[in-house]
Parts: structure tokens; sequence; C-alpha cells
């Protein structure tokens, strides 16, 4: 996509950048169905193995099955939750790509994650005797995680206005600080704090509970919800401000708009499974590519595909090296990191475009 000012200073539209980028109902009927049939098998699949052998049909069929306790118990409740969880990841990516203009942006370069993070391993530390600590760590994780979307929002904001190349910067000292903080709380408590911190750092969904599950699904739908009503907005976002603006896109409220609702399905998401990268940056790319940019039909794909995704790691993480365990945030990084050095080195020869 590209615009053209014109000699009079006004805004055109290259018309040409959208030939063939039709989003057509169809279209996008046959894609989400083809995505929820793969996230569906990705289900089944990860309830179906584990640490442990399990008989899915046994566990559905019998109620007194050692199949059905392991299968109500532990392996269903960790699925949706790793399913949820992916959704969120990856459609907050989508929308915070779109906000920033950066196709190399994703919820951990904000500092909301660290936010999270941070509040969660002090209350891991100071509330480990509380007999109600495990139900209170993920409200203390979500608060501080909008405090510090709040702290960050504020300090972006330029003469007013929220803005983009400054809320990427204000975001990686963000990150730097609560990484510092993080590092001297791990550095004062003993071996078995240490280890916990490290290991809920890395991401993991050891032991959810449904009542877990479904308060991040209902955050997730309100954020998602707010995002898929912004979508068109998002696509003219993409040409720049100014052509936005003409077109009747009110820019600042968009921002603000995107980055409070991404920030709750994000400070949501890593209260319950702590920090886990890349799932924003890998998943989004890969449809931009097959799918284009049209958010209408990049939100929805990437919701499901990042399900799909995250269950599937986790189903990695869980058998991989059974019955011992490997953090799903080690899972990602390890897929991440050759991805987003691929990126870096194809934005060396060409210029992205969302």
């Amino acid at each position: 996509m590209s615009t053209v000012r014109g000699a009079e200073g006004a805004v055109h539209i290259d018309l040409e950048a959208f030939e063939g980028a039709y989003l057509t109902r169809g279209r996008m009927i046959l894609w989400l169905l083809i995505l929820t049939t793969a996230l569906i098998a990705s289900l089944v699949v990860a309830v179906s193995f584990g640490s442990a052998p399990l008989s899915l049909m046994r566990a559905i069929t019998d109620a007194s099955s050692a199949d059905h306790a392991i299968f109500v118990g532990v392996r269903l409740p960790r699925v949706l939750m790793g399913a949820v969880v992916g959704a969120v990841l990856a459609s907050a990516g989508v929308a915070l790509q779109a906000l920033v203009r950066n196709p190399l942006a994703e919820g951990g370069i904000l500092g909301i994650s660290g936010g999270a993070a941070f509040g969660a391993i002090v209350a891991l530390v100071f509330l480990s005797t509380s007999p109600l600590s495990d139900a209170i760590v993920p409200f203390i994780a979500f608060g501080s995680a909008l405090i510090a979307t709040l702290a960050v929002y504020r300090l972006a904001l330029v003469d007013g206005r929220l803005e983009p190349f400054t809320l990427l910067l204000i975001g990686v000292i963000f990150n730097a600080f609560w990484g510092a903080a993080i590092m001297l709380v791990n550095s004062i408590v003993n071996f078995y704090y240490a280890h916990s911190i490290l290991f809920w750092l890395m991401g993991s969904f050891e032991a959810p509970s449904y009542r877990e599950v479904a308060i991040i699904s209902v955050l997730a739908a309100i954020g998602f919800a707010v995002l898929m009503i912004f979508a068109r907005d998002m696509n003219l976002l993409s040409l720049g401000d100014e052509a936005a603006a003409e077109m009747g896109v009110e820019v600042e409220r968009l921002r603000r708009v995107i980055f409070f609702a991404t920030s709750i399905m994000i400070g949501a998401a890593v209260s319950v499974s702590g920090i886990i990268s890349f799932v924003g940056l890998i998943v989004p790319h890969v449809l931009r590519l097959a799918l284009g940019a049209d958010h209408r039909l990049l939100l929805p794909a990437s919701l499901i595909s990042g399900a799909a995704f995250m269950v599937i790691a986790d189903l990695v993480a869980r058998v991989a090296i059974a019955p011992a365990e490997i953090p799903v945030g080690a899972i990602t990084a390890l897929c991440g990191g050759p991805f987003f050095i691929y990126m870096l080195r194809r934005a060396g020869r060409e210029q992205f475009s969302l």
C-alpha cells in the first residue's frame, strides 16, 4: 500500500496497491473453516497425548476411570488455557503491529508483560504462605500489568498524542527496568523461590483451573471484540496517519483503543502463563504472507492459529522429555529466535508493508 501527496497537499491512495486484496465473504469463511479444523485437530491430539498414557474414548465414556480423572482434572484445563493464551498473544500481536506500523512488534516489547511478571513474582515470594496465594497471584499480576500499561501510555504521550516510535522506546526501557527488578528479587530469595521464578518467567501452563480459564477467556473475548470493531480502521491506519484521518479515522482515539485493549489481553494472559515470547510475531507474520494484510480476516485467523500454535507448542513441552517437562516459553523461543533473525534479514532487503 502506498500514498502519494498531490500538488495541493492532499493525500491520494494508490489503488493499485489494493489490487487482488479484496476480501470476499466466501474467502473469509473458507479460511476460517480451514483454520478452525486445524485448531480442533490440534486440541484432540493435545488431550490424547502426554506424559501419562490416556484413552480418550475411555476418558469420555467412563467417569469412574483414571483416564477420566486425568482428562478432566489435568489435561483438558491445561490445553484450554494454552489455546486461550495463544489466541490472545497472536491477535494482540496483530493489533500492536498495526498500532506501531511495524511487523516486528509483539506484546512483550511494550513493558506490559514485564510489569505483569514483576507483580506475579513479588506475590509469589511474599504471599507464598497464604492459603489463597494461588488465586491472588494472577490478580496481582493483572493489576501490575494495568499499572505498567498506564505508565507506558502516559510517558509515550508527546504533546497529547500517542507516538508509535516513542511508545516502542518507552516499552524497551520499561522491559529493561522490569528485568532488573526481577533479577534483584531473584538474587535475595532462596533456591526454592529462585527456581519457581525462573520457571514462571519461561512460561508454563502448569495446573490451571477452569475458573482461571473462564476469567482469561472473558477478558480475551472483550478485548478481541473491541479489536474486531476497529479492524477496518486498522487497515486504513497502515496507509499512514494523514491518509487514515482523511478517510474518517480518528487516529489518536484508535491508537488509545488498540493500546488499552491489547494491554488488558496481554496482562490477563501473562498473569496465568508467565512470559511466553514470539507467538505474537510468528503467527501474524505467517498469516500475513498467506492471507494478506486485511485485519478483518487477519485478526480472527490469528486468534484461531495462535490457539493451535500454542496447543502444539505445549504438547511438545509436555512430551519431549517426559516425564519431565520443558517450559513452553522455551519452545516458542526456540521457534521464534531463528524466525526473528529471518525477518530482520528480510527487512534489510525490502521494506515491510502492513
